[in-house]
C-alpha cells in the first residue's frame, strides 16, 4: 500500500482555476479536481469543449446563478470555476489488485452521503490508524476534501488512498467480485456488529447520519450490522460509529 500512499502526497491547499479555457487545459492536463461550477444557461463553442470533456472525468458539477460565482472570486471567471483537489483520488479498481498482490486482506471504508468535511477528515483520521487501505466516495453528494477537512484528518488524507465514484453501487458490485464481503454500518437490523466475520476481505459502509445508507447498497449488502446502544441517546456520530466498527474489525484480525 505504500505506493499508493506516496502518490496521495500533499499539494497547495485548494486552488481555483478561472475561466472556460483555463478549465479545460486543467483538465487536459489531468489535474485532480474537487468539484467545478459552471454559470447556468452559458454556451458557445468552448462550453460545448468543456461540456465533452466532463462526460469522461468523474467530477461533481454544479450549475449555479452568477452570483454563486461572484461570491466565490472576485475575478473575470467567465462563467467557469474549477476547484484544483488537494489530494490525488485513486481507482479502487487498481488498489484492490495490488493488496491481494502484497498478501494483505483488505479493508476499505465506503462513505454513502457524508457531506460535513469535519466528519469526513475524522473518519479518515481512523481509518488510517486502523490500517484501512482505501476511502471510497461518491461524486456527487460527497464532503469536500477541502483545509477544514485536511486539518480534521490530522493529514491522514495525504496518507490513505481516496477513491472517487459516480455510482457506488457498482463499485460495491466490483468489490464483491473481488472477493470482499460487504458490511452495512445501519440500525435496521438486529445482528450486531460483532456477528460478520471481519477477517475475510471487507468493505465496511457508513451512511449519513440523515437518511443513512442508500436502499441499493443494503440490499445487496452480505451484513447488516448495527452498534449496540444501552443509553437514552439512540445514535452516534458518524465518525464515531466508524470508529467503533473499524476496531472491532482490527480486533478480530488480532492486529497490535
Amino acid at each position: 500500500m505504500e505506493n499508493f500512499r506516496r502518490s496521495g502526497r500533499p499539494k497547495e491547499n485548494n486552488e481555483f482555476v478561472f475561466g472556460i479555457r483555463a478549465v479545460i487545459e486543467a483538465i487536459k492536463a489531468g489535474k485532480d479536481i474537487e468539484s467545478i461550477y459552471i454559470q447556468r444557461g452559458l454556451a458557445g463553442d468552448l462550453m460545448l469543449e468543456l461540456k465533452s470533456l466532463l462526460k469522461g472525468i468523474e467530477v461533481p458539477v454544479h450549475n449555479v446563478p452568477a452570483e454563486k460565482l461572484h461570491r466565490m472570486t472576485q475575478k473575470n471567471h467567465q462563467g467557469v470555476i474549477a476547484v484544483i483537489s488537494s489530494i490525488t483520488f485513486q481507482k479502487i479498481e487498481d488498489i484492490i489488485p495490488a493488496i491481494y498482490e502484497k498478501g494483505e486482506t483488505p479493508l476499505v471504508l465506503i462513505l454513502d452521503g457524508i457531506t460535513d468535511v469535519r466528519n469526513m477528515g475524522a473518519i479518515a483520521r481512523t481509518a488510517a490508524c486502523a490500517g484501512v487501505h482505501a476511502l471510497v466516495v461518491p461524486t456527487k453528494n460527497s464532503a469536500q476534501i477541502n483545509a477544514d477537512a485536511i486539518k480534521t484528518s490530522a493529514g491522514a488524507l495525504f496518507s490513505i488512498p481516496v477513491c472517487r465514484h459516480p455510482n457506488l453501487h457498482k463499485t460495491a458490485l466490483f468489490l464483491q467480485e473481488c472477493g470482499l464481503q460487504i458490511v452495512a454500518c445501519t440500525e435496521k437490523t438486529n445482528d450486531l456488529i460483532y456477528v460478520p466475520d471481519y477477517t475475510l476481505p471487507t468493505a465496511i459502509v457508513m451512511g449519513a447520519e440523515d437518511e443513512g445508507i442508500s436502499n441499493d447498497i443494503m440490499r445487496m449488502a452480505n451484513h447488516l450490522a448495527k452498534i449496540p446502544m444501552i443509553g437514552e441517546i439512540s445514535s452516534l456520530n458518524v465518525s464515531v460509529s466508524a470508529g467503533v466498527i473499524l476496531y472491532e474489525a482490527i480486533r478480530q484480525r488480532g492486529i497490535s
